[in-house]
């Protein structure tokens, strides 16, 4: 396994050694001892999967109580994955990065508690999963607005083309006005 440092403090992207043979492949996508040594200390609570179609936007997600750090894998299709830095004390606070993940390709991503974090589904059937470290909760949970000219994401969606969005993603608060960490 190697972590690779992105441009906010604290995501890594995740590449998986994979071993081949003529039965196919393996990799460990889950060892904690390795991904405390890359600076990754956590206990899983909860495991969710979802399942999109094409151009399915969900995010930005985040919980301001009860925080939640994201370790999120693709099992079938292809996804563009954001995340947003919500710490105030953070110097990269208000500033996205985004990666591409697909089922082809042995790559996690690590999101720490602080992060809003979103994706779009870019081939139907996409499914994603993703470990967290707290459990849900409906009173802790924000949404941050997926298209606040502020955070300045260039969603990779074809012209004329809106994204599939859910009620509360549809609904979802800007930067200026969200509720964010210390």
């Amino acid at each position: 396994m190697r972590a690779v440092p992105l441009p906010l403090p604290g995501v890594q992207l995740i590449e998986h050694q994979v071993y081949d043979d003529a039965r196919g492949a393996f990799f460990e996508s889950w060892n904690e001892r390795d991904f405390a040594a890359a600076g990754i200390a956590a206990r899983f609570v909860q495991e969710n999967v979802s399942h999109s179609r094409a151009h399915v936007l969900r995010g930005l997600h985040y919980q301001i109580r009860q925080t939640q750090g994201k370790l999120v894998r693709v099992l079938a299709g292809e996804i563009f994955d954001v995340v947003v830095d919500l710490r105030r004390s953070s110097p990269a606070f208000g500033k996205s990065c985004s990666v591409h993940l697909d089922a082809a390709g042995a790559r996690s991503l690590w999101v720490p508690p602080g992060f809003a974090h979103g994706f779009l589904a870019l081939a139907d059937g996409t499914r994603v999963e993703y470990k967290v470290t707290d459990y849900w909760s409906r009173e802790a949970e924000r949404t941050l607005q997926w298209d606040d000219p502020a955070l300045g994401i260039r969603w990779p969606l074809p012209a004329g083309v809106a994204p599939l969005l859910s009620a509360k993603d549809r609904d979802a608060t800007p930067l200026a006005r969200a509720e964010c960490f210390p």
